[in-house]
């Protein structure tokens, strides 16, 4: 957070009791409040959800009362997946929605998501609105009468799952009685993913499937090392796949009948190959970091891809003006534009579960299909003085090579791309290469580096 700026690329965080403190959370609750009775009558409700973060109720508690303040009607939904929360702010006549989560991050961190009436995270012209009442405190309050007490709500997670079932071939999936193997990382979706799964059919094994904050089971990003006991747990069981959340529930990482951890933009580009032919063609967009895997599989079946900044509140409103028939992230994040804008871990199982039954083919045969890439990920801390300077250096350098400038400086060639970015939350570049040749991707990487650290040497 600097002096006036809260909102990072997704939501606020920030360590609990440091960054994330009641008083902060009370002003947030007062500023969205504020927000929602410029437009909107006293009594108009607020959705409030957490994941299983133990500071959840402490920061609940404290935003719930500055929404009261303000004269909205708070509502507490419980430990909710955020898309859970996002579709039930869709389906209310809630003007907005805050989610308590800090998704993927450790336990000692948490975080504050606003969500729009509509059921997408709020653009960043909402953001900064809601930032300029935070700072400067000019806060509408309701008087003494007119201050409304707590309501509660308890059935988002029931009607969120019966809908996405609604959305696939029930029956068929059922009649494969797939083996499934699912870890929750004790968030929030230990309300919703068992059960989801079970419905679906499938001869289901939980790991970590217990609310718990600490993510004893490991930590909450769902990556290949963090999921080594879901991969052995699917070559023991001999199940179809496996499937991790996140912490909140908006991303689906998935393992192979074979236990091969899958990354996320094979994912992406295997759901929207499916869609896309589907459809008889389409859009898709998606983050400027997203791998050429989903280029030339969208293009095979006829379809267009369309690329956006880094971030899903961004490549969510980009779907919805572009009319696209599929969207999201190489990390896992997929958005499917017939059941709500923005990211969702709940109904992409659900999708790659009826593409396995569609396809008749195991996940290792589909993924198969999909041409190879190599992706190389490096970072490096700067002074924050020189965050512009150092991007402006690097593209003197490459201002030959025509590249890109939608989100940092993205250099294509041949056999891959190079991506260079200063993050949105931390003082880091990220460098990611992607080539057809590991050794290649390696290279160009090293080489990258060693080229932006000396253009920090040379700035001083």
């Amino acid at each position: 957070m600097t002096a006036n700026r809260l909102f990072g690329t997704n939501g606020i965080r920030g360590e609990v009791n440091k960054l994330l403190t009641p008083a902060l959370s009370l002003s947030i609750g007062r500023a969205v409040g504020t927000v929602v009775r410029r437009s909107s009558p006293p009594g108009t409700e607020v959705l409030v959800a957490t994941d299983t973060r133990y500071s959840g109720d402490m920061l609940k508690a404290a935003i719930c009362a500055g929404l009261l303040s303000t004269g909205c009607q708070a509502v507490d939904t419980g430990m909710l997946p955020t898309p859970a929360l996002q579709y039930g702010v869709k389906k209310s006549t809630a003007a907005m929605g805050l989610i308590i989560t800090a998704s993927h991050n450790p336990p000692e961190y948490n975080g504050i998501k606003c969500v729009a009436g509509d059921g997408t995270e709020t653009t960043q012209d909402e953001e900064k609105e809601i930032e300029e009442i935070y700072f400067s405190e000019e806060f509408t309050l309701a008087p003494w009468n007119a201050v409304l007490g707590l309501l509660s709500r308890s059935h988002l997670t029931h009607r969120y799952t019966e809908d996405i079932l609604a959305q696939v071939d029930r029956e068929l999936i059922a009649s494969k009685r797939f083996g499934v193997v699912v870890d929750c990382a004790n968030g929030a979706t230990v309300v919703s993913a068992p059960k989801l799964l079970e419905s679906l059919g499938t001869k289901l094994v939980t790991l970590n499937a217990q609310s718990s904050g600490g993510f004893p089971g490991h930590p909450s990003e769902p990556t290949e090392d963090n999921l080594r006991d879901l991969m052995t747990m699917v070559k023991n069981t001999g199940a179809a796949m496996g499937l991790a959340h996140d912490g909140d529930g908006d991303r689906a990482i998935f393992v192979d009948e074979r236990g091969e951890f899958l990354y996320g933009d094979k994912t992406l580009a295997l759901v929207a190959k499916h869609i896309v032919m589907e459809n008889g063609g389409g859009k898709v967009v998606t983050a400027i970091n997203t791998s050429n895997v989903l280029e030339d599989v969208v293009k095979e079946a006829g379809g267009e891809v369309i690329y956006t900044p880094i971030g899903s509140p961004i490549v969510a409103r980009v779907m919805i003006k572009e009319k696209a028939v599929f969207g999201g992230e190489e990390n896992g994040g997929l958005i499917f534009p017939k059941f709500q804008y923005c990211r969702d871990g709940g109904m992409t199982s659900a999708a790659i579960l009826e593409i396995l039954a569609n396809r008749e083919r195991s996940l290792s045969e589909l993924m198969g299909e999909m041409p190879e890439y190599h992706l190389c990920k490096l970072k490096f801390k700067y002074p924050p003085h020189l965050r512009e300077k150092i991007l402006e250096k690097y593209l003197c350098l490459v201002k030959d090579k025509n590249p890109l400038t939608l989100d940092g400086i993205k250099v294509l060639d041949d056999t891959g791309w190079v991506l260079v970015r200063p993050s949105g939350t931390e003082t880091i570049y990220r460098i990611q290469v992607e080539d057809s040749d590991p050794v290649r991707a390696n290279k160009k990487a090293d080489d990258t580096k060693r080229v932006l650290l000396e253009i920090v040497e040379g700035l001083g």
